[in-house]
């Protein structure tokens, strides 16, 4: 890559330049994998991954703690890659994440969160646990557009946090998954023997690195990755946020086929959308999408786009 190539150049680039698999479908949700041929070695482990072992540790702030903020302390030599609307369970409340981190090792980092469990606010645990889901595609499609509208407008990386809430509220009631906290958990507990259908219906493919989705034929979003092995790990999580949102709106999983090609449309407008730089949390840029269809972002660090995220406005 040259180095002189900006961050919103290595995201454009990162996305024109994958290829299409075939379109698989269960029930109304269908993913069109995103394919590369170049095979990335990662240098970073997942949030997964740096729990388990012991190299990564979320807690809140401080004692006290303050909701949109958490702590991350890494450890050892490799960073550790943070996903967009991945849940961390435990300590005062459950919590989001407001964006994709590559948080440097070793470092102590204060990451932007946003809270799915309202009605809880005492320590349940010291640090938190990372769950198997990433907060459902429609919460994250609107809070990526508060965030992106936060940095333009205020310069920092916050969610409108009664929006949160009150989308998870609906969507828990129209699933009747009760909680005594108004946890986005209850919800995905709720239904989590038809989640792993979806997770079993779409495993990984060779060279894939992300995903188009559609949700009754039309487009829900795309998750694109660095690395193929990234998105194996991944892509379980992403599933079930789709996957949730696909059960809240039965209808008819048909999609248009040629001339009309949706999944490579959106994909041409997600690449060709406006966007605005920032630094990022961790490492890199933070490219955030700007124009008036698309809400979406970009982490670019060490030459690469790690992780790109994009919803068409009405998701």
């Amino acid at each position: 890559m040259n180095p002189e190539t900006t961050g919103p150049e290595i995201f454009a680039n990162a996305v024109q330049h994958v290829t299409f698999g075939p379109l698989s479908t269960f029930q109304n949700l269908s993913v069109v994998p995103l394919l590369s041929a170049n095979e990335q070695e990662v240098d970073y482990l997942t949030l997964d991954e740096a729990i388990a072992g012991g190299w990564a540790r979320i807690t809140e702030v401080s004692d006290e703690g303050q909701v949109p903020e958490l702590k991350i302390v890494a450890k050892g030599d490799k960073a550790v890659l943070l996903v967009d609307g991945e849940e961390l369970v435990g300590a005062k409340q459950n919590r989001v994440l407001n964006l994709t981190i590559l948080v440097p090792a070793p470092s102590t980092t204060t990451i932007p969160v946003s809270c799915v469990e309202s009605g809880r606010w005492h320590h349940r645990s010291r640090a938190f646990a990372s769950a198997p889901r990433t907060q459902f595609a429609e919460g994250r499609a609107a809070r990526v557009r508060q965030v992106t509208n936060s940095l333009l407008h205020a310069g920092h990386r916050r969610s409108d946090q009664g929006a949160v809430w009150e989308l998870i509220a609906e969507k828990s009631a129209r699933f009747q998954a009760l909680s005594a906290t108004a946890a986005m958990s209850a919800l995905f507990d709720k239904v989590e023997v038809s989640l792993a259908a979806f997770v079993a219906a779409f495993p990984p493919v060779e060279h894939q690195v992300g995903a188009v989705f559609l949700i009754n034929g039309q487009p829900a979003g795309l998750e694109l990755f660095d690395a193929a092995s990234t998105w194996r790990k991944l892509s379980p999580k992403l599933v079930r946020s789709y996957a949730v949102d696909a059960l809240d709106q039965p209808g008819d999983a048909a999609v248009p086929q040629a001339p009309v090609d949706l999944p490579g449309a959106f994909a041409s407008a997600v690449a060709s959308s406006p966007v605005s730089a920032f630094p990022a949390a961790g490492e890199g840029e933070d490219v955030r999408l700007t124009g008036p269809g698309i809400a979406g972002a970009a982490l670019v660090a060490r030459g690469r786009a790690v992780h790109v995220s994009a919803f068409p406005q009405h998701a």
